[in-house]
């Protein structure tokens, strides 16, 4: 009877001690199970915007990590960050916008989403929506009347508290959306609709006894410069040593990327994340908003990029590349998808250099 009345008393030790054990894990499971009254859906939206700004924050200085190491270990590569008396080896604050009451600076690069910030720099320099939208001057021209250019300790100065941010694009993409606007479109008698004229009269083979463009009817010439006569007068000029216009000028001479230290740097592509980023880095998001404003004739889709490239030979490709080469590798951009679309003329003749 003793020993039966030991076994009992230890079954009924051994039980509490395992429902104390299992009750807080019993608890624990069925907080996790559904309820019947479930959490607000305006709470969850709260939770799920923290825990997305959490991840896209995280990616964002990854995205933008990588892409300075990029940018700092061609410039090394090449010696592009050594001071010197060029204009890849000394800084061009001339193209720099700075604001000192939001502590931002950007150096407009025309044809990657210049229109957008230029507008968002006239808003943060005080100029109404109202008045951006009435007003017939030209943006660059407002904005200059609000940001001087600066010297280049002026711009020294100013990165010490600001944010420095720059916006780039494929050089080849930037430069067909450069010729789309300004050449193919180019308005009557403006600077851009004379160069093409120029352009047609030195490397279009018809004109007439007073050196003025007469259209081929057999081939149905255009009025204005074909793609690959741009692309030639353009090697032209490179060649000869010429300063390029400001609308194609590569990015590594217009913006000395190697001699100033941009905090971020923005990618066409991924241009919506990489606004919205910005915006929240600098606290501007109440001002203004990462939209896309494109005057021109819109973004350059794969069969437009087909349509222009594939009128070019393997040769002005790769004359191309040259031009933008420093473009290429301090972005981290590639030729792989235009060397599919240009004619093989005479390979032995395209060699980099």
């Amino acid at each position: 009877m003793v020993s039966l009345s030991v076994r009992v008393l230890r079954r009924c030790v051994t039980s509490l001690l395992l429902a104390l054990f299992c009750l807080p894990v019993a608890v624990l499971i069925f907080d996790t199970l559904p309820q019947r009254h479930p959490v607000h859906h305006s709470q969850l939206q709260v939770t799920e915007a923290k825990n997305t700004t959490w991840y896209s924050e995280r990616v964002m200085e990854a995205r933008m990590a990588w892409r300075r190491r990029t940018l700092k270990e061609a410039c090394s590569r090449f010696g592009l960050d050594v001071p010197g008396n060029d204009s890849l080896h000394r800084p061009n604050a001339w193209e720099f916008l700075i604001n000192k009451q939001h502590h931002l600076i950007w150096c407009n690069v025309f044809k990657a989403a210049s229109s957008s910030w230029m507008y968002n720099f006239n808003i943060l320099a005080g100029y109404t929506p109202e008045f951006l939208k009435n007003n017939n001057m030209v943006p660059l021209q407002l904005a200059r009347k609000k940001y001087a250019r600066p010297s280049v300790e002026e711009l020294n100065v100013a990165l010490n508290d600001s944010i420095a941010f720059l916006i780039v694009r494929h050089p080849l993409e930037r430069l067909l959306s450069a010729y789309r606007d300004k050449i193919q479109y180019a308005l009557p008698n403006t600077h851009h609709s004379k160069l093409g004229q120029r352009i047609i009269i030195q490397f279009r083979n018809k004109i007439d006894k007073e050196g003025r463009p007469m259209r081929d009817r057999s081939t149905h010439s255009p009025r204005w410069p074909t793609f690959s006569e741009f692309v030639n007068y353009l090697i032209h000029e490179h060649n000869r040593g010429h300063s390029l216009d400001m609308h194609w000028t590569p990015i590594t001479e217009f913006c000395s990327p190697c001699q100033v230290e941009f905090d971020l740097i923005l990618k066409f592509d991924t241009l919506d994340e990489d606004q919205r980023y910005l915006i929240e880095m600098a606290g501007v998001s109440h001002l203004v908003k990462a939209e896309w404003r494109n005057p021109s004739k819109g973004p350059n889709t794969p069969d437009v990029i087909t349509k222009y490239y594939s009128q070019l030979t393997l040769t002005q490709l790769l004359q191309l590349y040259n031009i933008y080469r420093f473009d290429f590798e301090l972005f981290g951009y590639t030729l792989d998808r235009y060397l599919e679309l240009a004619t093989n003329d005479t390979p032995t003749k395209a060699i980099l250099v």
